[in-house]
């Protein structure tokens, strides 16, 4: 063992000791859960024996006899690994993390239980196929054997007092929906922004600040129509909301929530574009990211199958990865498959809503969670015949939540085929009959081919295209089942030889159904795009360092916007803004940890943000307290006005015109900037002082005597959020990254932010942090065994 594990493994137990005398629990020794690694033991159910090598970084190839011992093996070694996380991410989508932690966790629990995820995941089960009910059959087998025989469990249960519960298959289920939360969920703020919006606001000032394209977008899509095109500026109505705003109301708009947006890169050149007429598939997923990481990675091995991956701890298949004919990989849709259906009440008998000419009884479930101590909270979720009346009303109007995430008839996992498909034909129909959560799905196969499509139901909408909350009660407005697989778009092999996807809009206003109104900014497919466009001859190499792009073009106009306020007659004025000037001038156009210039830009934009809208929405705010604007093309409608800079709708009066009220938010973020970094100069402000990643385990906010040992190390990084290639922030960014050509598999390419285990003790618990920091390659394939573990049949 090298020294520096040794120090690592020292400080753990003397942390460790100090926890435990805290915690008053009689666990001694940390590192009796350490996982055995090598060695022969029995596992139930299995039809032969199987093998697992696990290499120098954690990484498990699994050898089986069937896929069903794959899974049953699976669930074996990713509990070995995984076993607190998997628990963690089934208690949360089931409402019972305040079992385990108390009050703090009771908001949690009420949203889950709201949305009734734990009777999901029990009505999904049965109408799988018999083949998928039997893969988490025997994945939820492999992890209760797990269970059974090894009684040290991870210092976590130990600490919290609790006995981890039998697996069982609709928990892999309930991982699944958890998916559906994080990367679908959000749709929900943009629905009620909306429709508060209209509520308040002159149509054409609703139109104005919510377009769904961007400068980029644009360049991307040739400039057709959209749903939400941009508009020109509305005065005179704008003028009015400006006189009429109430006293100050705070902030009330936001920076674009696509910063931390679940999104994702990917991209494919085809056979045109490498040397050998190879197809290379690149992946890197952007999802918050803390300790352990996400993902497992894993290689699967069975007749006629030999795959890798990433795999999500609590489901048997993988994520993104490649066999041996075919390549996969997903970015976020970012489109619009939940609607807030508003509820006509009884007046005569609030527990009526109306449907039709008549009014019909709610519903009623009742969900008591358990609260850590002995006491316990009742629920009362009323439902509807469109879903579950949420917590939260709009506007005081009680809204049901109409959500394919609780269609039990969407939702499958048909998605987990990809891992034994043979050809690019069978990978897109499978990805087109998926119903996980929305996503681009990106392929590449072993004869130089490429393609691009959905997986997810698409809702087929009719009487109004979702974005704001409407009465579905006279059947004029709702849902005709969902888009067919075989009308899900697909590319194959453009003349480009290349197909990207960033999150960004790919549908223009004649696409047949409503995909989304508000996709990402468009800077990073634009960006992708001008890169691979320049790439003669790509390789596993190149594409990978494409993913570490830290050019940020879309940061240039607030460059050029703060140089045109700093004029001369403005250094005569405040003499010791030249120094910001200087500043200023030096960015590199780059989000590198040198880059000097960008900490500023980047407030600077939120700052414009909260000071330009925020006037002229008083009136939401009145309507809704809960209201808060944040799009994710709110530059265009920003850029709009700073460009023009009508002096009748200069946001405060206290200034003379628009570039002294610029500058002032100019000034503003500077102080913002320095009031974190009080001990730095502007001048030596880097960006790498600001960019400072810091992936935390669960308990380091409340056990912040195990912050050294349980987080990675505080580092500088480069990359930003949402408008780079290289998706980067404190505790966000890009959670693995993937290069492969199927047939190439000894040149393919996989990296992730903290490593394989989910034990602070272990080898494998920070070993790939330091490469993923770095933008270093690690190999795709485990590279040479260091531990040998077979598993028999009983």
């Amino acid at each position: 063992m090298t020294d520096t594990k040794k120090t690592w493994r020292t400080l753990v137990l003397l942390a460790a000791g100090v926890l435990i005398s805290t915690a008053g629990t009689g666990y001694w020794w940390l590192s009796q859960s350490l996982p055995v690694l090598d060695g022969e033991f029995a596992l139930a159910g299995l039809s032969s024996p199987a093998d697992i090598d696990t290499d120098s970084h954690g990484i498990p190839s699994i050898k089986a006899a069937s896929r069903i011992d794959a899974a049953r093996v699976l669930g074996y070694v990713t509990a070995r690994d995984r076993l607190f996380q998997m628990d963690l991410m089934r208690r949360k989508n089931a409402g019972r993390l305040a079992e385990i932690f108390g009050e703090m966790a009771l908001r949690s629990d009420i949203r889950a239980r709201t949305y009734g995820f734990n009777v999901t995941a029990k009505t999904i089960l049965p109408k799988l196929p018999p083949q998928h009910r039997s893969y988490l059959q025997a994945y939820a087998e492999g992890i209760n054997s797990y269970l059974q025989q090894n009684a040290a469990l991870p210092f976590e249960f130990n600490v919290l007092g609790y006995q981890p519960e039998p697996w069982r298959p609709e928990d892999s289920l309930l991982v699944v929906l958890g998916m559906f939360e994080n990367l679908t969920a959000w749709a929900e703020r943009g629905e009620r922004m909306l429709s508060v919006m209209e509520r308040t606001l002159p149509a054409d000032v609703a139109a104005f600040l919510t377009p769904d394209s961007d400068r980029f977008t644009d360049e991307l899509m040739k400039r057709t129509p959209s749903l939400r095109p941009p508009q020109s500026l509305p005065a005179r109505a704008m003028q009015t909301l400006l006189a009429n705003r109430s006293a100050d109301t705070g902030p009330l708009a936001a920076a674009s929530p696509d910063e931390r947006l679940s999104g994702s890169n990917a991209w494919a050149v085809n056979g045109s574009k490498t040397a050998d007429g190879r197809a290379i598939l690149a992946n890197d997923m952007h999802l918050g990211i803390s300790v352990p990481n996400i993902w497992y990675r894993v290689e699967l091995q069975y007749p006629e199958v030999k795959a890798a991956g990433v795999n999500l701890p609590g489901t048997p298949f993988l994520i993104a990865g490649s066999n041996q004919h075919v390549a996969w990989g997903m970015t976020n849709l970012a489109g619009d498959f939940l609607d807030l259906v508003k509820l006509e009440i009884n007046p005569d008998n609030p527990g009526q809503y109306r449907l039709g000419d008549d009014w019909r009884d709610f519903e009623q479930r009742r969900e008591v969670i358990n609260i850590k101590g002995g006491g316990s909270t009742s629920l009362t979720v009323r439902e509807t015949l469109w879903g579950p009346v949420a917590q939260q009303a709009i506007s005081d109007v009680p809204v049901a939540i109409h959500w394919v995430a609780l269609d039990a008839d969407a939702v499958n996992i048909d998605i987990m085929d990809l891992e034994q498909s043979e050809t690019l034909e069978q990978s897109l129909a499978i990805a087109n009959r998926a119903g996980g959560p929305q996503l681009n799905v990106m392929l590449a196969d072993e004869h130089g081919h490429i393609a691009w499509t959905l997986t997810g139901k698409i809702p087929r909408r009719f009487g109004g295209d979702g974005s704001v909350s409407r009465s579905w009660a006279d059947s004029k407005t709702g849902w005709h089942n969902y888009v067919k697989p075989d009308e899900l778009p697909r590319i194959i092999d453009p003349p480009e030889g290349f197909l990207i996807s960033a999150n960004e809009r790919r549908f223009a206003a004649d696409f047949p159904y409503v995909v989304g109104h508000q996709f990402v900014n468009g800077y990073r497919a634009y960006r992708i795009n001008q890169r691979l466009e320049q790439l003669n001859l790509a390789s596993e190499w190149s594409l990978f360092n494409l993913q570490q792009d830290t050019e940020t073009e879309f940061y240039s106009y607030y460059q050029q916007l703060a140089l045109q306020v700093l004029t001369p007659e403005a250094l005569a004025r405040q003499p010791e803004l030249a120094g910001l000037r200087d500043y200023l001038m030096r960015w590199n156009g780059r989000a590198d940890t040198a880059s000097l210039g960008l900490p500023v830009l980047i407030e600077f934009r939120k700052q414009l943000i909260d000071a330009v809208f925020s006037p002229f929405l008083t009136a939401c705010k009145q309507a809704d307290e809960n209201f808060v604007y944040a799009w994710n093309y709110v530059d265009t409608p920003l850029q709009t006005l700073l460009n023009e800079k009508p002096i009748n709708l200069l946001p405060d009066p206290n200034y003379k015109n628009w570039d002294r009220f610029i500058l002032a938010q100019l000034t503003q973020s500077v102080e913002t900037v320095l009031s974190r970094h009080s001990d730095t100069a502007l001048a030596e402000l880097t960006w790498g002082k600001e960019n400072v990643v810091g992936h935390a385990h669960p308990f380091s906010k409340a056990l912040s005597l195990l912050s050294l040992v349980l987080d990675m190390p505080h580092q500088a990084l480069a990359g930003c959020g949402g408008y780079c290639v290289r998706v980067a922030g404190a505790d966000f960014g890009a959670s693995e990254r993937l290069v492969v050509s199927p047939s190439h598999h000894e040149d393919g390419i996989l990296h992730m932010p903290g490593g394989q285990s989910g034990h602070p003790l272990s080898d494998f618990y920070r070993d790939q942090q330091p490469f993923w920091l770095a933008g270093l390659p690690l190999p795709l394939l485990a590279n040479h065994s260091e531990h040998k573990l077979r598993l028999t049949s009983q």
